[in-house]
């Protein structure tokens, strides 16, 4: 029972993995048609502070399915998902909603709670990241 469930999870990952890279290649033909029609639209070259900030926010939405791709990735090869990377996808969502944010019509604690997450995060990062240069240090 067992083994068909892991046989199982495995092609459920497998399908996961080829729509999140159909996602992936999606939004980055998305992201040049973007690119191309911003460029071209009169003035020409000139991108507005708008346009600047939704391609960057597309940027960063093809970034969290590449590293979201690797999640799947590491779980097939290894069995295990990477808290690591898991954080890092976390700490780039969470970067790109900042990029997009309208912090004008936002209230003051909203602020606070992003601000919050951030460290929250970045802490959390770093004390993965810390821990598994202990371990290497102790293999040595």
């Amino acid at each position: 029972m067992m083994e068909w469930l892991t046989k199982f999870q495995n092609a459920i990952l497998i399908v996961l993995t080829w729509m999140m890279a159909l996602v992936v290649l999606l939004a980055t033909v998305e992201l040049f048609y973007i690119i191309i029609i911003d460029a071209v639209s009169p003035p020409l070259i000139l991108l507005n502070i708008d346009q600047l900030l939704e391609i960057f926010g597309y940027f960063l939405l093809v970034l969290i399915g590449i590293e979201l791709l690797e999640t799947f990735k590491i779980y097939l090869e290894e069995n295990v998902i990477n808290v690591q990377v898991v954080l890092l996808v976390a700490i780039i969502a969470i970067a790109r909603k900042v990029i997009i944010l309208d912090v004008k019509s936002l209230p003051s604690m909203t602020l606070i709670g992003i601000g919050v997450i951030i460290v929250s995060l970045s802490a959390g990062y770093y004390l993965v990241k810390k821990s598994q240069q202990d371990e290497k240090a102790c293999k040595l």
